[in-house]
């Protein structure tokens, strides 16, 4: 019976399933690293095929990494490769003999006739050495996973932080000759002549500022930026509103400020033209009930999607970003703000340099999914310590905690009220109670300036002037361009009759938001 039951028990144990997890091979292809650098070294012309392509440690074989490292020294030098020079800057590096000497070098240049498939070959190389790195990754996350003490959601993020810098290590563009992206131009400029409006982007409902940007741009990153109480996320809402329940573009608005509740209430307050006050504590009058009855309508079923999660990472926002894209065809995103972005998964020496690669990461986003994304940005204080009307004008040097943002942004738009300050005419004697001068101050395809906009405080709202109902005429202050530049030169200044008077709304004033 015990002999029964030793047989019994080693049946089970090989009828147990076999894990095949462990004990594999690193991926590898020793011999095609080795026609590789034979290749090399019988063709000048050989390495600025691969060298976009393979990196010493693409090599699997340490000695075939070596012989690499000094192939690529030479070339970056300007000198032969060929198996001389090879043999001697190993041997001045202190690495012949470590390598296999100068029979090893023959032996690879003797391996292949020719370099006609070396970068199909190449490419082989670095799928390999790709596939090694997502297998030390996954191990690594693996290791980590099964720690009692590690934080889950911190995993999370480092997981997804460093799998978005071996994606980006290892995405490659190439050229395009000039034909296709000439036809691809002349197409957009035939829709664009199409268009009576001359639109070819998203638009903003803000006529004036549509003139000068066209609507915003594929691709594009604009950022919006002002002091605290300049109207930055008024402005950002005020648009989405323009652009998702008036011209049906589908939009996504990223808020990492307020939640998703409070940012409804805003759009409410806009669209109804109800103090924010009484939409958060319902005492609204009976006209006030049946305007929100009627304009609500205009909100539902817009192409709006809110998400409010805080501490919103860059990693994070790209896949989300995907999918919005990929599910809802959304055309333009919207992020409020950035300094409250994060890299988690990733280290940084400083927060500039952390908001350096956020910036980056935006960019990036926006070629990628072909959409412009739209970002709200601090000011720092210079802004305060500085007099008069020019004085408290925004300037680039103002963004906060990195020049980044300035370098990788198409546009740089400031929202600023001189009225704030108490500033209510500017050098023209132009009246600016209730006004919002929309800045632009930097502009990669187009012309910089201010466009005016009547900005009603009480309804977290901005208006084109013509549209206002503060008692303004139509052709008053229509939203002109104040002292435009194109190319960097001034243009004067357009006169619409800016200087009629200005009647102030019947209520407490603008609510600082």
């Amino acid at each position: 019976m015990a002999g029964q039951d030793t047989n019994n028990t080693r049946k089970a144990r090989r009828q147990q399933p076999v894990d095949n997890t462990y004990g594999h091979l690193q991926p590898q292809a020793l011999d095609v690293e080795k026609a590789v650098l034979g290749a090399l070294m019988i063709d000048k012309d050989a390495y600025a095929v691969v060298c976009e392509t393979l990196y010493p440690e693409s090599f699997y074989e340490p000695r075939n990494r070596m012989v690499y490292a000094a192939i690529r020294d030479l070339a970056i030098e300007e000198k032969p490769v060929d198996v001389l020079t090879v043999a001697d800057r190993l041997s001045k590096d202190g690495n012949l003999d470590e390598v296999g000497g100068p029979a090893y070098i023959m032996e690879l240049s003797s391996r292949v006739a020719s370099s006609a498939n070396i970068e199909y070959h190449a490419n082989i190389i670095a799928q390999k050495f790709l596939a090694r790195q997502l297998i030390s990754f996954a191990s690594v996350i693996e290791t980590k996973a099964f720690d009692e003490t590690s934080d889950i959601d911190d995993l999370m993020q480092e997981a997804e932080g460093s799998l978005f810098e071996l994606s980006q290590r290892n995405m490659k563009k190439d050229y395009t000759q000039i034909n296709p992206i000439i036809s691809q131009a002349i197409k957009a400029i035939q829709a664009a002549a199409a268009n009576k409006d001359g639109l070819t982007g998203v638009p903003t409902g803000y006529h004036k500022l549509d003139d000068i940007t066209s609507g915003w741009q594929a691709s594009d990153l604009v950022i919006i930026a002002g002091r605290p109480a300049m109207g930055k996320t008024s402005f950002a809402l005020s648009m989405a509103k323009n652009i998702a329940a008036d011209y049906h573009v589908p939009i996504a608005f990223f808020s990492l400020e307020m939640s998703n509740q409070q940012l409804v209430n805003r759009l409410l307050s806009n669209v109804c033209e109800i103090q924010g006050s009484k939409i958060m504590n319902g005492q609204l009058q009976p006209d006030e009930w049946d305007r929100l009855d009627k304009r609500v309508n205009t909100l539902l079923d817009a192409p709006l999607y809110i998400d409010d999660t805080p501490g919103l990472s860059v990693f994070e926002l790209r896949t989300k970003a995907r999918r919005l894209v990929r599910e809802h065809g959304v055309k333009m995103i919207m992020i409020d703000y950035l300094q409250l972005m994060n890299a988690n998964g990733m280290r940084f020496s400083s927060r500039q340099e952390e908001v350096s690669t956020i910036s980056r990461s935006l960019k990036g986003l926006a070629k990628e999914l072909d959409i412009p994304i739209l970002a709200l940005s601090q000011l720092n204080r210079g802004v305060e310590a500085r007099e008069g009307l020019e004085g408290k004008r925004p300037q680039l040097s103002d963004l906060r905690e990195s020049g980044a943002i300035e370098q990788d942004a198409d546009m740089v738009l400031f929202v600023h009220r001189p009225e704030y300050y108490h500033i209510y005419q500017d050098d023209s004697g132009r009246d600016l109670h209730g006004m919002a001068q929309i800045i632009i101050a930097k502009h990669r395809k187009g012309a910089t300036g201010d466009v005016l906009l009547t900005f009603r405080g009480e309804y977290t709202r901005f208006e084109n002037p013509e549209d206002s109902r503060l008692g303004r005429k139509s052709k008053d202050m229509g939203g002109e361009i104040v002292g435009s530049k194109i190319n960097g030169e001034q243009q004067p200044p357009m006169d619409d009759g800016f200087n009629s008077l200005y009647i102030p709304p019947q209520n407490d004033g603008p609510m600082p938001f």
